[in-house]
């Protein structure tokens, strides 16, 4: 059976939705954020020294970081679907999207929530941080203008990979000049496969208004 260990608020329910969108059955264990710091419980630790989610168990094995799971996912549970065949030029578009959403896209976002936290001690780092944003969400942008999806036409798991910049920066209030972006969001979020994992992951911040 698969395991989940599922932090509210986090980037583990995109892994939720995958599952969801797979159909494969699996198990929730649950873990809420301290509701001050917004930090995630030291339980997590048990299964993961760093004590971040997601955390998946599958057959014997542990694996952390979200994209190394949703690739395992895809690769022993998914078949063909939710990726191009390996052998195409779709493929390493694929691959360059799910490497890109947290080794690119996301820092800036991170940063942006941590010097909020810092008031006027951040404000020197805020006009570099804000223009990284707009780089990539720009960038998110312009790709979108292609098709309803980053890889043209058809829905993919490096959509889910990357859904967490476009729901994180329109937490931020980030998305009114990028309307293509929005529509992304928007689009992913009404799946039905995504609503089902709403309902199973509980509370969830990031879910724009329809």
């Amino acid at each position: 059976m698969i395991v989940l260990h599922h932090l509210n608020d986090s980037r583990s329910q995109r892994i939720l939705w995958l599952l969801e969108e797979l159909g494969v059955p699996y198990e929730i264990r649950r873990y809420q954020r301290d509701p001050k710091t917004r930090l995630a419980p030291p339980e997590l630790r048990a299964v993961n020294p760093v004590g971040k989610s997601p955390v998946l168990e599958d057959g014997g094995k542990t694996i952390i970081e979200s994209g190394a799971i949703i690739d395992y996912l895809v690769r022993r549970h998914g078949g063909e679907r939710l990726r191009p065949d390996p052998a195409s030029a779709a493929y390493d578009k694929y691959q360059q999207w799910m490497h890109y959403a947290e080794g690119s896209a996301m820092l800036p976002l991170m940063l942006h929530l941590y010097v909020q936290r810092l008031g006027e001690a951040g404000a020197p780092l805020a006009p570099r941080i804000e223009s990284e944003i707009a780089n990539h969400l720009g960038h998110l942008d312009g790709v979108l203008a292609h098709g309803p999806w980053l890889l043209g036409e058809d829905f993919s798991a490096a959509d889910i990979q990357t859904s967490f910049v476009g729901e994180l920066a329109g937490q931020f209030g980030k998305l009114a000049t990028y309307a293509r972006l929005h529509d992304w969001v928007q689009r992913f979020q009404s799946r039905p496969a995504y609503g089902r994992a709403l309902e199973k992951g509980g509370s969830y911040r990031f879910v724009i208004a329809h």
